[in-house]
């Protein structure tokens, strides 16, 4: 099949041998797949990972075991749990100990023609959800995931921190708590999404002297936390949604001097992410920059390495 391969270098063939779904396991036909902040990080060392990367997608299933799903449009939760180690016995299945996650641990991902997952991974999708707007699922509920993690109303004051893809998803979803929301960047064109959905924004420059009672670090950077930690007040909350091949030093004296809680945010809930796409809750159509076809995959991760790009989508 054609597909994008990670192994040192990311390169683009037309034969990479096809996934055979196990037992329990659906084939996908990709359709649409995204390029994400942390596909962007694989490429330059992130998790060790070598093979077909991304985890993004909308697909159709062509084979499983479950009749009813073959031919169903699908997206799918990322992390593939053994289902009988401590932390899944406590419906921790995301932090298995014996886990894969797609295109970033020990399984192949989305940027190819096919790809397979256990069918209890997989969601049907409405009619209502188009293909482009299906591709944000995964990273739109590791946005909700913030509002299970933390409670967040109409009393806070919130900072998020980057004017990213992530930054903008979880400024949507949080603006629906009522907080009193700010979000930080360093470019004024991706802020200029924000304050066309009524959601105020500041350069980064302008933060010193502020405190928020949350900070959201979704900067894509290994300064986001310092900037956070500066940012929020005693007794505090920082969410880290950033994750970064390289790693760094971060001074954690005034998380114990401030007694701040430090909270790290993962993936999230699909239902709650499809059913604010469905209701039109959240607006995405702003946050795609450029699609292309697979063949110029290479090119796509190139483009989306831009710090003016926001979304590229991949036409599988």
């Amino acid at each position: 099949m054609r597909a994008l391969v990670f192994n040192k270098n990311l390169t683009y063939t037309n034969d990479y041998p096809a996934p055979v779904p196990a037992k329990g396991e659906a084939l996908i036909r990709v359709t649409h797949a995204g390029i994400c902040n942390t596909d962007l990080e694989i490429i330059r060392g992130y998790m060790g990972f070598q093979g077909v990367p991304g985890h993004e997608f909308v697909g159709i299933v062509e084979e499983c075991d479950s009749k009813s799903m073959i031919g169903r449009r699908v997206v799918g939760e990322i992390n593939i749990s053994c289902g009988s180690c401590p932390e899944c016995l406590k419906n921790l299945g995301n932090h298995c100990r014996k886990r894969s996650v797609l295109g970033i641990l020990h399984k192949d991902g989305i940027f190819a023609e096919y790809a397979t997952l256990p069918v209890n991974n997989l969601h049907k999708l409405p009619v209502e959800v188009s293909d482009e707007e299906a591709v944000f699922i995964e990273p739109l509920a590791a946005a909700f995931e913030i509002l299970e993690q933390v409670s967040i109303n109409a009393s806070h004051n919130v900072c998020v921190l980057g004017d990213g893809k992530m930054g903008i998803l979880v400024a949507q979803v949080l603006s629906t708590t009522g907080c009193d929301l700010l979000v930080s960047g360093h470019h004024r064109e991706k802020l200029s999404i924000l304050d066309e959905m009524d959601i105020k924004t500041a350069r980064k420059e302008q933060l010193p002297g502020a405190r928020f009672d949350i900070v959201v670090d979704c900067a894509g950077s290994r300064t986001g936390i310092e900037t956070a930690l500066n940012i929020v007040r005693p007794g505090g909350t920082v969410v880290v949604k950033t994750t970064v091949a390289k790693k760094g030093h971060v001074d954690l004296n005034k998380v114990v001097v401030n007694e701040i809680t430090l909270t790290g945010s993962r993936c999230g809930p699909f239902p709650a992410a499809i059913k604010a796409i469905k209701a039109g809750s959240v607006d995405l159509s702003p946050l795609i920059s450029r699609r292309f076809p697979l063949n110029e995959g290479v090119r796509a991760f190139h483009y989306a390495s831009d710090r003016n790009s926001l979304k590229v989508v991949v036409d599988i």
